[in-house]
């Protein structure tokens, strides 16, 4: 039997994921193995996006698996299982970044990924819909959004990502960036009105003129 704070029985009653987690803590068998497979495709998107390389999301979401389990026997619940599990992911994505512009970059992956894939990144930015005409074919758009994603910063990506796919709240974001809600929200603000401005000659419709707007 696992012995509980009252802050972890709380967090334990209302997340089944901290339940799982709390498993693994016990050595529970299979524990881990049920929570890699409930995790992996989420983690993985989210890596993918923010690194933009399958390979290197994949050594990446095994790393983040690696040191769960080491702190396993350390794991007192405080918030969503989640959010814990994003913050390494974040930590460790972000000294992959600084890694890579020390050395020679790589062109980033303009495939489509994740569950809700990156032109639906495109659908929730943009105030309105392209005619029917005027989209474009779905790997090519992809290729757009991507590269728009791309001119973010970080925080900003990160944010995005963690809001667009993970349906996380701002203080949710907040804790696994390590900042205040009222700065997410900033954040957020910023990144919609860039990716707006990035994408609007793909995802509106022209002007009778032939312009956009």
């Amino acid at each position: 039997m696992v012995a509980l704070s009252d802050t972890s029985a709380e967090f334990a009653l209302r997340d089944p994921d901290v339940q799982l987690m709390l498993r693994v803590r016990a050595d529970e068998p299979g524990a881990f193995e049920e929570l890699v497979a409930r995790f992996q495709e989420r983690l993985l998107s989210v890596l993918h996006h923010l690194v933009g390389d399958q390979q290197e999301a994949e050594d990446l979401a095994q790393e983040v698996f690696l040191r769960v389990y080491r702190a396993r026997k350390d794991y007192h619940p405080q918030a969503r299982f989640s959010t814990w599990l994003f913050t390494i992911a974040h930590h460790l994505a972000s000294n992959a970044l600084r890694r890579r512009r020390r050395k020679p970059t790589v062109p980033l992956r303009l495939d489509d990924s994740g569950p809700l894939g990156i032109w639906s990144i495109g659908q929730a930015l943009c105030d309105r819909q392209p005619a029917p005409e005027q989209k474009l074919a779905g790997h090519e758009l992809a290729a757009v959004v991507r590269q728009a994603l791309d001119q973010l910063n970080d925080r900003q990506r990160l944010a995005v990502i963690l809001n667009k796919f993970e349906d996380l709240s701002y203080q949710e974001i907040a804790e696994i960036m390590g900042t205040t809600s009222k700065a997410v929200k900033s954040l957020l603000s910023r990144a919609r009105t860039q990716l707006r401005d990035l994408l609007r000659d793909y995802l509106l419709p022209p002007d009778k003129d032939g312009s956009t707007r």
